[in-house]
């Protein structure tokens, strides 16, 4: 018991904060030691900073050894994923209510700047539908994208900045739990009715309507539809885009049938765009009804610092856009670069993930792009492809510029209808029902947040639908804070385990001794009398069980192994529970307390109130204690009789 009496004080709140800072950004290499001579120290600072710069940019670590095999591998792996994300930035673009460019433009800084400071080797950076459907319904509620398209830009750069800015905070400060908030279960329902609303918003392209309405919730856009079918409409758009939406899913079922083939898919969408160009050109549908792109602004990426609304009265309104947009695309990026490196057997660092797409999205902002993320559909495209490293991006962003430069005159002619249908085969792979049907079957509220997503992006908005899936997320948390749960332990025979009774069913009581764990990681204002009283109440129905005086609780041992801090409010009630306990001469006894828990039970003296006898490093150390002891009565000196 001395050890845990004696252990050192826990860091600070400040200390921890700056070790966690330090750690993200690895300020000097494992076993490393800067030493304070003359001729060493400017040999320690040049490492100290070499490490630091490494960390933030791991090109520096991988390039050294990068050889031109790979770059083969990397080069094909590249051109491959242009071909495919050339037609869909400028899909995706549409989709964020902003001119096609600006997709394409998004396809160039971004890569560039992931290449140099983030660490999967699979990932393609770009435009990704959910993100530039978010954008969208919060940017058009503050400025109207066809009435004043110039502002209605400038607001969605400002939200871009902002989400690079908080981006980079979360994995500067470690704060990538706040990207956990919305759970696993919460992101298949969101992106399954994100999916379906990306859906329905097609319909305006693929059926050459001229009048839709703004609001992305399933009922105004089917009133939408079913009005516009009364005005003139153009059902050579509908042939057009479907005839190609088939084609496409053709490829892609063709592509998965052999994995060799996996460049038949992928370079589908361009094909569509080729062939769909040529047809409206020498058959000038464009003059019977086909909507085109039309003009096309080329060349390298403009400026866009001075377009930035930071004084703006919409500037609030854009910081919360920006928040909301840098965690789903956080969530998105990390999980797609996680799942490819677990399969290449290598790991990626969340925090320093999160440092990389914050820094490529605030530029970005400064360079007329906008909130760019990792695309699981084109990850694999790259992955199939061979790709070797960040390299491909590399590749696929100096080939987007080419096509920038050379090739968007060509692309006047491009039905819109198109688009739509290479952005509707992008998205059965965002409806994941087999996984809806696994978190049902595993644990119902997490279904519950699931649906709640889902329904809530298809019925209302694509905001409310996030916050139903985080309020239903905290309300799960909040509930088990509040409401922890306690459990009795015994004894597993001929051993000195102690484990829960309810588990264990073989598990044996100990005469006199009342062994309750706490099963909640703070013990605090939340649940700090819920769980006083739950003791109080075992204590007595056990007094009330056993009826006589020998078989009455003697001591309560508290095992406190999962309980990493305490409140004040915690403290107080373990005061009030000894209290209590005394008056009935029951000695309390603590099991294992964690470090920052037994630093604050000393400063408040609580320690010196029970006795720091009464404090032990496990629960047998204490049930042998209590057996030694004069608290046990008629018990004491009698654990051979178990």
């Amino acid at each position: 018991m001395k050890w845990v009496l004696n252990s050192p004080e826990p860091p600070s709140l400040v200390e921890e904060l700056v070790s966690s800072m330090k750690e993200t950004l690895s300020v000097t290499p494992c076993g490393t030691k800067i030493s304070s001579s003359s001729h060493k120290a400017p040999r320690a600072r040049s490492v100290a900073v070499f490490s630091v710069l490494k960390a933030l940019f791991p090109v520096l670590g991988w390039a050294r050894n990068y050889k031109l095999s790979k770059f083969k591998r990397d080069l094909m792996a590249g051109l491959t994923l242009a071909s495919l994300s050339i037609p869909q930035s400028i899909g995706y673009a549409s989709l964020a209510k902003l001119a096609p460019q600006y997709g394409l433009y998004t396809s160039v800084i971004p890569p560039l700047i992931y290449a140099l400071m983030g660490s999967s080797r699979e990932i393609a950076i770009g435009p990704v539908a959910v993100v530039s459907l978010l954008l969208a319904s919060f940017v058009q509620k503050l400025e109207d994208p066809i009435a004043n398209p110039i502002a209605y830009r400038k607001i969605a750069f400002t939200v871009t900045f902002f989400a690079g800015v908080f981006q980079a905070s979360f994995g500067l400060f470690r704060l990538g739990f706040l990207v956990d908030f919305l759970s696993h279960a919460s992101v298949v329902g969101f992106m399954g009715g994100a999916a379906i609303v990306i859906g329905l918003q097609q319909l305006k392209s693929l059926l050459g309507l001229s009048h839709f309405t703004n609001k992305t919730d399933v009922v105004s856009v089917l009133q939408a539809v079913i009005k516009s079918l009364h005005r003139p409409w153009y059902p050579w758009n509908f042939v057009l885009g479907c005839s190609f939406l088939v084609f496409i899913l053709v490829a892609r079922f063709i592509g998965r049938r052999n994995k060799r083939l996996f460049w038949i898919p992928a370079m589908a969408p361009l094909i569509s765009v080729v062939l769909s160009t040529l047809i409206v050109y020498l058959t000038k549908a464009d003059k019977h009804g086909v909507n085109i792109i039309k003009h096309l602004k080329g060349g390298l990426n403009p400026g866009s610092a001075h377009q930035l609304q930071l004084k703006s009265p919409h500037v609030g309104e854009a910081a919360k856009a920006g928040l909301i947009c840098a965690i789903i695309a956080l969530t998105e990026a990390i999980a797609v670069g996680r799942s490819f490196a677990a399969i290449r057997g290598y790991n990626i660092d969340g925090n320093k993930e999160m440092i990389a797409m914050g820094f490529m999205n605030v530029v970005g902002s400064l360079t007329s792009c906008y909130v760019a993320t990792g695309s699981f559909s084109r990850t694999a495209v790259n992955f199939s492809a061979g790709c070797e490293s960040a390299i491909s991006n590399v590749v696929m962003a100096v080939t987007v510029l080419l096509s920038l430069e050379l090739l968007t005159r060509l692309l006047y002619y491009t039905p819109v209808a198109i688009l739509a249908s290479i952005i509707l085969s992008a998205l059965p792979s965002l409806i994941d029902i087999n996984e809806a049907y696994h978190i049902w079957k595993v644990d119902k509220v997490d279904f519950l947040a699931c649906i709640g997503a889902f329904f809530g992006v298809l019925f209302a908005s694509v905001e409310i639908g996030i916050l139903v899936a985080v309020a239903i997320s905290l309300g799960k948390i909040i509930l088990n804070s509040i409401r922890p749960r306690t459990e009795l332990l015994g004894r597993l025979p001929e051993t000195d385990i102690f484990c829960e009774i309810n588990h264990y069913p073989m598990a044996v009581r100990i005469p006199g001794i009342l062994i309750i764990r706490l099963n909640s990681g703070l013990l605090c204002f939340a649940n700090a009398n819920f769980i006083r009283e739950r003791i109080m109440r075992w204590v007595v129905e056990e007094d009330g069980t056993q009826g006589v005086e020998s078989g009455r609780v003697h001591v309560v041992i508290l095992d406190m192994s999962n309980v990493m801090n305490i409140d004040t409010s915690g403290i107080q009630a373990l005061e009030e529970l000894h209290k209590k306990l005394m008056a009935t001469e029951t000695q309390l006894a603590i099991a294992n307390p964690r470090w920052h828990a037994i630093h604050k039970l000393k400063v408040a003296k609580f320690v010196d109130k029970i006795g720091g006898g009464w404090i032990f490093l496990s629960v047998s150390e204490a049930v042998e204690a209590c057996f030694g002891s004069k608290a046990m009565g008629p018990y004491s000196g009698g654990r051979e009789e178990l």
